[in-house]
């Protein structure tokens, strides 16, 4: 049995480092039937839409705070609010937001990996800081595993933390479990 995995990345590209989650899924391989990946942007509506499909599996690829110095990057497993309400903003991307619409539209929630980077600058403008323009190659690899992982076994690779990845600087970032 094969997943099926929607990888979305996420973020405005006109705020610098925001732009994390597109820059990576730009640069992913092709993955066969199994996996669609998607520059979401800023469409949460879009994403929480597509959400409705059955899938066996969500990577968000986004830019993270208060995960470390710029660049570090996280992979863990995000656990949506159960509670969260739904603010529906056809063109924002709040994580927490779409599960919530995903919830309100009557879907379900499939198990979600993070694969995130600490920004630098959200500031006005277009282009990736250094250090997370440097973590943009190790994150492609970080989705590459994850996706490696998912595919060939969704039912133990799903309850499996992900495994640690090093970050822009080489540091060895510990798998986190963070609540969405």
């Amino acid at each position: 049995m094969t997943a099926r995995v929607l990888v979305a990345g996420i973020g405005n590209i006109f705020l610098g480092d925001d732009g994390f989650g597109p820059e990576v899924v730009r640069r992913l391989p092709p993955h066969g039937e199994t996996v669609r990946v998607v520059d979401y942007g800023i469409r949460g509506m879009h994403l929480a839409y597509d959400l409705l499909d059955p899938w066996d599996a969500l990577v968000l690829v986004d830019a993270v705070p208060d995960r470390g110095e710029p660049g570090t990057l996280a992979v863990f497993h995000a656990e949506p609010d159960p509670a969260g309400a739904a603010q529906l903003d056809a063109h924002a991307m709040n994580p927490d937001a779409v599960f919530a619409s995903v919830r309100a539209l009557g879907g379900t929630l499939p198990p979600t990996v993070v694969v995130g980077c600490q920004v630098d600058s959200v500031q006005e403008g277009i282009g990736l800081s250094d250090p997370v323009g440097a973590a943009v190659d190790p994150a492609v690899e970080a989705v590459v595993a994850v996706l490696a992982r998912l595919v060939a076994d969704p039912r133990e690779s799903i309850a499996d933390p992900p495994r640690p990845v090093a970050d822009s600087h080489g540091l060895v970032v510990p798998s986190n479990r963070s609540e969405g």
